[in-house]
């Protein structure tokens, strides 16, 4: 394998998020529709003794310590290498930032080793980096025809919002899936339709812990997005637009009114096949 090898780390989006269940060991049961973006953090491997190095605008957020997710994806695939990670996106946000991270790490150094269960749930997803529909803990993944285009505006209010908290705040834990199958999406206006139908479960709780959350998702509808929703666990909120102008324009306005927020516009990454 040549190195230095330097690898996207797309930033994962949950269009939506049903919580199915739980298991008696408290894991939560996950239905999810799942994109990536082409915003995203970025991974560069060199030789070397294993370590990690942090740049970016949210290096100081993330501390490389031994248990980052980086370092502990080249240990599990048993491999010593200089890893440098341009950190762009929030910390704690959402956007499966650590999970996409740890799967470029492994795509960098062409390694797909067993027990990608203890790297977190997101793991499997991450590492494929194409829209999936995503069930049970993570691990059942059924693979998505290309989705129509969509337009993404980013909002975070600036905070981080950790996952465990959001789980123990959900009051509902045996909710609805998704329908079986899913349908078809000839176009963008079919899946922005089907989407409007689903949910993010943790939105609700997540909003109880960081009302700003509320905010965010006014100023997106505000903005006259088709949809507004929180990602994963928060406390980052999307918006879908009919165009990459629209989606810009929005993110410029919001931006201008709310210097200490996060603001973005992103298009779906490329499916990896």
């Amino acid at each position: 394998m040549p190195l230095p090898r330097r690898e996207a780390a797309p930033a994962k989006l949950n269009l939506t998020l049903h919580v199915t269940g739980r298991r008696p060991d408290g894991y939560h049961l996950l239905d999810s529709l799942v994109v990536f973006l082409e915003l995203g953090d970025v991974v560069t491997v060199a030789p070397g003794p294993l370590s990690l190095s942090l740049t970016g605008p949210f290096a100081q957020g993330l501390a490389a310590e031994p248990d980052n997710l980086c370092l502990r994806a080249a240990r599990l695939a048993g491999r010593e290498a200089r890893i440098t990670l341009e950190k762009n996106l929030p910390v704690a946000s959402g956007l499966g930032g650590g999970s996409t991270d740890a799967a470029a790490v492994l795509r960098a150094l062409e390694a797909g080793p067993a027990r990608l269960e203890t790297l977190g749930a997101d793991l499997p997803a991450c590492l494929a980096s194409r829209p999936v529909r995503m069930r049970g803990l993570g691990e059942v993944l059924t693979p998505l025809p290309p989705l129509p285009a969509l337009h993404v505006l980013l909002v975070n209010p600036g905070r981080g919002l950790p996952t465990p908290a959001v789980f123990r705040a959900l009051a509902r834990r045996h909710n609805t899936p998704m329908p079986e199958p899913l349908p078809d999406f000839p176009d963008a206006g079919a899946l922005i339709a089907f989407l409007q139908d689903c949910r993010n479960d943790l939105e609700a709780p997540a909003i109880a812990l960081m009302p700003a959350i509320s905010d965010c998702l006014a100023a997106i509808r505000a903005e006259g997005a088709a949809l507004a929703r929180m990602s994963g666990s928060g406390a980052t909120c999307f918006g879908l637009f009919a165009s990459a102008a629209a989606a810009e324009a929005a993110r410029a306005r919001i931006a201008a009114a709310n210097p200490g927020w996060w603001v973005a516009a992103s298009g779906l990454a490329p499916a990896k096949l």
